[in-house]
């Protein structure tokens, strides 16, 4: 099986077993890994780089994916120490608690910024690429797995590069990847796609053979994250948001099959994007970072015609099948590098409505998405921000409340801002939507407080804002300073917002 898979013979010579990669990685490296959302990202390597940390080896490095990756790279290497600073995205638990332990230094980052740091420079050198893939070409280029996310840039600025060969990833996934990169500046062309299944470059990743210092062999399947049940909430929220879609139809400002859907990552995410099945709306395209659960069921039901992304994320329960059955869609998929998944220009030219999850969200639409009461990191900003900010229509869902009611995700002032009012278009919760486009600060915070927060809250809410109206000298945005954050204090020391 390995001759299908590795298709220079020269390159037979550096099949190596994954402690012997393991010692290429030296103190104060730089490694930039495949990866995206728990898919294609390596396994075989960082369990063995994890265990020359635990036998007593002093071994730091700076990891830079394509946004999360699984236990195997981001928990082992955070488990054992090696994990000293990490870039730009993640949601493993030990991974996020040495960040919050101050044990990891970690830069929040925009997810298509990073592909552009590395070509820069800003990052400093590149030390070793470490990818996973499918097969490797006679020419040395590299065919990727379920996800490209950074594994292209990687390959082109690195000193060397370490392949994992993945033989539980099906070989079918060769053709459905379209590897394209953008020139520096002041050298850059606009970037060609002006559809959605529009392919315009090459199927593998180009790598000079000589690059490729190492090759492990292994058979370990992506460890993705289940998706919760879509439940009675996730059902509401995903009802307001199609009815809102179907008034913008009605309203001449969508086509009847909408414009191209991106979708955060989530089970959250999953059930706003799955409630489309059971919609009116036919012929439905997708253009996103990842294609998930509900991406593929819109697929099966037909409701969905094509999906461009840069990572499949299949959840556990049904990747053995997906795996087995995915002739049926290779014609509809393609995985494109994040540098063009989430690029700005094309997210603008091709019009996409953005859907992705808030944290919390204040009364003047600035959201949180990515620190729990300010400090404490979840995950990261992602895509989210690339997304909003070039979008036709940028919308945040977020139930209303949560910890049973003890957090408002409506809130006086967010306590972390990472999207602004002037990006934010609608905010749709179980209680409702908020159309935020073209009001002013005094109309949207009427508008969220009505429409979009818990019954619970509401009462509390406009109490705040006519107690800051009252006070407030300048009326354009009113905020009692002293109060603003006084939910959030509250809740650290009571465990209630209420």
């Amino acid at each position: 099986m390995i001759e299908n898979r590795l298709r220079n013979e020269e390159l037979k010579k550096r099949i190596m077993e994954p402690s012997e990669a393991a010692k290429l990685f030296e103190k104060g490296m730089t490694v930039g890994t495949s990866g995206f959302t728990p898919a294609g990202y390596p396994k075989a390597v960082p369990l063995a780089i994890a265990e020359r940390k635990e036998s007593g080896e002093d071994l730091e490095l700076t990891i830079i994916t394509g946004a999360s990756v699984g236990d195997e790279l981001d928990g082992a290497l955070a488990r054992s120490g090696v994990l000293k600073r990490r870039y730009p995205y993640q949601t493993n638990k030990d991974s996020r608690n040495g960040i919050n332990d101050n044990k990891i230094e970690y830069a929040d980052m925009h997810l298509s910024h990073t592909p552009q740091w590395v070509k820069y420079g800003f990052f400093g050198n590149i030390d070793i690429a470490l990818v996973e893939a499918v097969a490797i070409r006679e020419d040395g280029g590299i065919i990727p797995s379920t996800s490209v996310g950074n594994s292209n840039v990687f390959v082109e600025k690195a000193d060397k590069v370490i392949v994992e060969i993945n033989t539980s990833q099906p070989l079918s996934l060769e053709g459905i990847h379209d590897i394209y990169s953008p020139k520096n500046p002041p050298n850059r062309e606009p970037i060609p796609v002006t559809k959605t299944e529009q392919k315009i470059g090459t199927d593998y990743i180009p790598c000079d053979l000589e690059k490729i210092v190492a090759i492990v062999i292994t058979d370990k399947k992506d460890r993705t994250r289940p998706v919760a049940p879509i439940d009675e909430t996730s059902k509401k929220i995903s009802g307001n948001l199609i009815n809102f879609l179907k008034k913008e139809v009605e309203e001449n400002r969508l086509p009847k099959n909408l414009l191209p859907l991106q979708s955060g990552v989530g089970s959250v995410a999953n059930a706003v994007l799955g409630g489309l099945i059971d919609s009116d709306f036919e012929n439905l395209k997708i253009y996103s970072e990842v294609i998930q659960d509900s991406a593929l069921d819109l697929l099966d039901s037909g409701k969905v015609v094509f999906a461009s992304g840069t990572s499949l994320t299949v959840s556990p329960d049904r990747l053995d099948n997906f795996y087995q059955n995915f002739s049926k869609y290779r014609d509809k998929v393609i995985l494109r590098p994040q540098e063009i998944s989430n690029n700005p220009e094309v997210i603008r030219r091709l019009g996409i409505i953005a859907m992705n999850t808030a944290i919390e969200v204040d009364i003047y639409g600035n959201v949180n998405s990515t620190n729990i009461m300010g400090s404490r990191m979840m995950n990261g900003i992602g895509g989210s921000g690339d997304f909003t900010r070039n979008a036709y229509l940028s919308i945040f869902t977020t139930e209303s409340i949560a910890k049973n009611g003890d957090i408002s995700s409506i809130v006086p002032m967010v306590s972390h801002h990472d999207h602004t009012e002037h990006d934010v278009h609608v905010i749709v919760t179980e209680q409702g939507v908020a159309d935020l486009r073209g009001l002013s600060p005094k109309e949207r915070a009427k508008v969220i407080i009505e429409n979009c927060a818990h019954p619970d809250y509401k009462e509390k809410l406009y109490e705040y804002y006519n107690e800051s109206f009252d006070v407030c000298k300048h009326k354009h945005t009113p905020h009692c300073i002293e109060k603003s954050l006084s939910w959030h204090a509250k809740f650290l020391k009571e465990g209630s917002m209420k």
